[in-house]
């Protein structure tokens, strides 16, 4: 049973005192150059650390000027679009191989990738009765926070569980990394039988399927898929195994790690920072977005009505009165995603194959339209253009993944490139990552208390 409990009007109150004495003057942060968000005011990160894992490229320097260029991203010094290419042009799935990469620093040969994939099948199994007592006790609406309370509970199955030596790390890793599938899908079933009242199934992965086929196989009723589905299903982990340093989770994988704490707690930290709408939950929004969009237009095909629809998001007069058009625009890329752009190749097959061409024509329209809206109503410092999420979802939905796996999915391909990330702190630095926050209160005489 959930809790009872309410914000009370006390509660309410102490909030106005808290946000009373809290709040602070935002011309501060100008006066006293700090980075907001650890951004300049032109949106580049502050330099926090060094990484060999990714590396993502959206300017090139010309004539000693940073000038926009497609956006381009690396793994260990690979191009993602050759590494695609490579394993698509085999016909054959590639996150396990992308996995070995980001975690061992070079491509595998074909032993080599063989024997990665029994260690990774040899793993893909959870203690005794952990899906009776954890995953399906206690089932959450939101299965970001299941797979979160699921990871922290295996601390309690590890006999080395706060041993931080490399080998006992990786070992770790490896096998969060085989386990998240069925943690998420496991909790979803649960979710989906004990609060939504459906038919309950639990799956078994199969050791001689990939991590994207086991997906589809533990979550539909019939264990059915067909090879395109798996393919693009495999291409989507792969975009989404890692994105640099910076980004939320894995600067906040490499923050709790150098902390010297365990890996359950650093991955538990950077699924909780993934979660949030402002980064794993961004596909979402997308979605919903798209509901409303075809909700309220009268015709989809009108480019005009559409148009009108996007200024009317940017004006915060439509949808959740944001003023966004989720799915636009990076912190980083300006001129193009590459990962939107690698999506988008096989987003109308399967667009085709599941008869929804229409919905394809679309993304494609507002994907056209949008930026060139954004441009005339807002003044911005770079470019804007489609991102991974503005695809993502449109791909899970015709998986007929449910919605409440969207963000999973993202962390089931991210957790490659956390491992890799927490590998690298423990590997190069014993220092514990401390920022500097100015202190801006002026110092209070203490009044005692029968005279406050």
């Amino acid at each position: 049973m959930a809790f009872k409990l309410k914000v009370t009007p006390e509660m309410e109150a102490l909030t106005d005192i808290c946000v009373q004495n809290s709040k602070m003057d935002v011309s501060l942060y100008a006066k006293y150059d700090v980075k907001r968000g650890l951004r300049d005011v032109n949106g580049k990160g502050v330099l926090a650390g060094l990484t060999q894992i990714s590396n993502i490229v959206a300017y090139e320097e010309v004539d000693g000027k940073q000038v926009p260029c497609d956006g381009r991203l690396y793994y260990r010094g690979y191009n993602i679009e050759d590494l695609t290419q490579g394993f698509l042009s085999e016909k054959r799935q590639g996150f396990e191989e992308v996995t070995y990469l980001l975690l061992f620093g070079r491509l595998p040969d074909e032993q080599q990738l063989a024997d990665f994939k029994k260690i990774l099948a040899s793993q893909r199994s959870l203690p005794t009765n952990f899906v009776r007592d954890v995953v399906m006790k206690a089932p959450s609406r939101d299965m970001m926070n299941t797979l979160s309370r699921s990871v922290l509970t295996l601390y309690a199955y590890d006999n080395n569980a706060d041993d931080i030596s490399l080998p006992n790390v990786l070992r770790q890793c490896l096998n969060l990394i085989s386990v998240f599938p069925m943690l998420s899908v496991y909790g979803y079933q649960a979710y989906n039988h004990y609060i939504r009242g459906k038919s309950l199934y639990i799956h078994h992965p199969a050791r001689n399927l990939s991590t994207a086929e086991n997906i589809l196989r533990m979550l539909r009723p019939d264990k059915k898929y067909s090879p395109l589905e798996a393919t693009i299903l495999d291409l989507a982990l792969v975009l989404h195994a890692e994105h640099g340093g910076g980004n939320n989770s894995t600067f906040t994988t490499h923050v709790v790690s150098s902390s010297g704490t365990d890996t359950y707690s650093a991955i538990a930290a950077a699924l909780g920072s993934l979660k949030g709408p402002k980064h794993g939950g961004a596909n979402i929004k997308v979605m919903k977005m798209f509901e409303d969009m075809k909700n309220t237009l009268h015709d989809p095909k009108d480019r005009e009505e559409v148009a009108d629809y996007l200024t009317r998001l940017l004006h915060r007069e439509a949808f959740d009165r944001r003023g966004l058009i989720y799915g636009m625009g990076h912190a980083v890329y300006s001129i193009s995603d590459p990962r939107a752009k690698l999506f988008k190749k096989f987003v109308e097959q399967l667009a085709n194959e599941k008869g929804r061409h229409d919905d394809f024509e679309l993304y494609s329209m507002i994907e056209e339209m949008a930026p060139k809206i954004i441009a005339r109503e807002r003044h911005i410092y770079k470019g804007v253009s489609a991102n991974v999420d503005f695809y993502s979802g449109f791909v899970y939905s015709m998986l007929d993944l449910p919605m409440e796996l969207y963000t999973p999915m993202f962390a089931i391909a991210r957790i490659a490139g956390w491992s890799a990330h927490r590998m690298e702190e423990l590997i190069n630095t014993d220092k514990i990552i401390r920022p500097a926050y100015k202190n801006v209160k002026d110092e209070e005489r203490y009044i005692p208390l029968h005279e406050r």
